[in-house]
């Protein structure tokens, strides 16, 4: 099997998710840190990942993986099946 992207999804979303997972929780700072990615576009890319549920906020610029995004990393979900948020309001 392979992982099961959504249209909203970058590749790079792939490999934050997977730091995050190996390393904890994370700041766009701390990615960028860890050349994944700069931070402007890492803070883009975890709200973009927080409004549909892969990650989550845990304080001011933290994200914490959820456990569907575990789950995504894992290719028990497809994130194309994911709801925004923003669309539910």
């Amino acid at each position: 099997m392979v992982r099961q992207r959504a249209e909203w999804m970058r590749p790079v979303d792939e490999k934050i998710l997977e730091t995050m997972r190996d390393e904890g929780n994370m700041t766009p700072s701390a990615l960028e840190q860890l050349d994944v990615t700069v931070a402007n576009y890492a803070s883009n890319r975890l709200s973009k990942m927080a409004n549909y549920g892969l990650v989550e906020r845990v304080a001011q610029g933290l994200y914490r993986i959820t456990k569907e995004g575990a789950a995504f990393l894992d290719e028990e979900l497809d994130a194309g099946e994911l709801e925004s948020a923003e669309d539910s309001e």
